[in-house]
């Protein structure tokens, strides 16, 4: 996977130092711009190795460590690229998935301060919650706690596994809810349960990908919402899910679910994993001053067209600003977010050229 495909090598010396937070698609992609443009760029990441979701969510057979690895190798060994990694940016306090892997926190304000441009890539790494009575029993988890728990395992970074997995209930119809069913059948879990409130045609990840593991042997229940978790001595032991049928649409456009009255049903598990979506988590918190003013109730960052936070050196792409997305779509935000940057830097160099 090459993320500086435009060049061989940095063109001269370094013009303007550039700080990128997150080393996912977009984060990578935009380093790889930045470098063949001839700037210097450091990364910085929470994670102890680059890649983001790439790394520690999307199955292997989906994408390659050693692919990822062998890009990120050429960024340092050719452009000198900086690699800060289990390091958290962050300006406030706000705590999310993965954070336990950072050793170390900087200040976000002082990368601002200490850098030309700081480009903000750091996606989402917050899970929503079920919402339901026993949610926070101790065998029920987000896909992303669940799949992040299998990578650090496999990369000898923690030792522990997940615990009892014989019984897998999944809740949800995107690609993160398809890839906690499938790595569950992959890793000898005996019966996996796939449930998503609406039906197979409106499932985010695609019909195709339903049929897919209903071919692997995953058991398909659509129209059926969760309505509370069965929990004994602090664990659960199953799910008690309500029948839904669709209504008008809603502000998504998709039909609306609506429960059908006395339709309860329960499903035994001893893991329970929530894929119902996940809440980008910009390195800016509630107490951040005015910066806290360009994030969202949603979490995303509100930037302008050229991805830059008005008045600021500061830009962002990826799904840190789109929300949920593909892989294509946050490297393409990340190219594009590069160019921007470019523009904005080479605009301040000729400002100050005397004439």
């Amino acid at each position: 996977m090459k993320f500086a495909f435009l060049c061989r090598e940095r063109p001269g010396a370094a013009k303007q130092r550039v700080a990128v937070i997150g080393s996912g698609p977009a984060g990578l992609s935009a380093t790889g711009y930045l470098v063949c443009r001839g700037y210097e760029v450091d990364v910085y990441d929470k994670l102890p190795i680059p890649g983001g979701m790439m790394t520690f969510a999307i199955p292997k057979y989906r994408i390659p460590l050693d692919s990822i690895m062998e890009g990120v190798d050429e960024l340092k060994s050719k452009f000198s690229v900086q690699f800060n990694l289990a390091t958290k940016v962050i300006c406030g306090e706000r705590h999310d998935e993965g954070d336990e892997l950072a050793t170390n926190t900087v200040d976000l304000l002082k990368l601002v301060e200490g850098y030309d441009a700081v480009l903000i890539s750091t996606g989402t790494w917050r899970s929503r919650r079920l919402g339901v009575p026993g949610d926070d029993a101790k065998n029920v988890m987000s896909a992303l706690e669940f799949l992040l728990n299998l990578h650090m395992v496999d990369l000898g970074l923690r030792k522990s596994h997940i615990g009892s997995f014989k019984k897998v209930v999944v809740v949800g119809g995107g690609l993160s809810a398809i890839d906690a069913a499938e790595e569950s059948v992959l890793r000898g879990a005996q019966e996996v349960y796939l449930v998503y409130r609406r039906t197979i045609k409106e499932a985010p990840a695609g019909e195709y990908e339903v049929r897919r593991l209903m071919r692997m042997g995953v058991n398909w229940i659509e129209l059926a919402a969760p309505k509370s978790i069965v929990v004994e001595n602090g664990s659960a032991r199953g799910i008690v899910f309500q029948r839904m049928k669709l209504g008008e649409p809603d502000e998504t456009g998709r039909p609306r679910p609506v429960p059908i009255p006395g339709s309860e049903f329960t499903i035994e598990a001893d893991t329970v994993i929530a894929a119902i979506g996940e809440i980008p988590t910009p390195p800016i918190a509630s107490e951040c001053g005015d910066l806290a003013k360009y994030v969202g109730k949603d979490g995303r960052i509100s930037v302008d067209k050229n991805y830059r936070i008005s008045g600021r050196n500061i830009f962002a792409a990826g799904d840190v600003v789109t929300g949920p997305s593909k892989i294509g779509n946050a490297v393409g935000q990340g190219l594009r977010a590069a160019k921007e940057i470019d523009k904005f830097l080479s605009a301040r160099i000729l400002a100050a050229v005397p004439r």
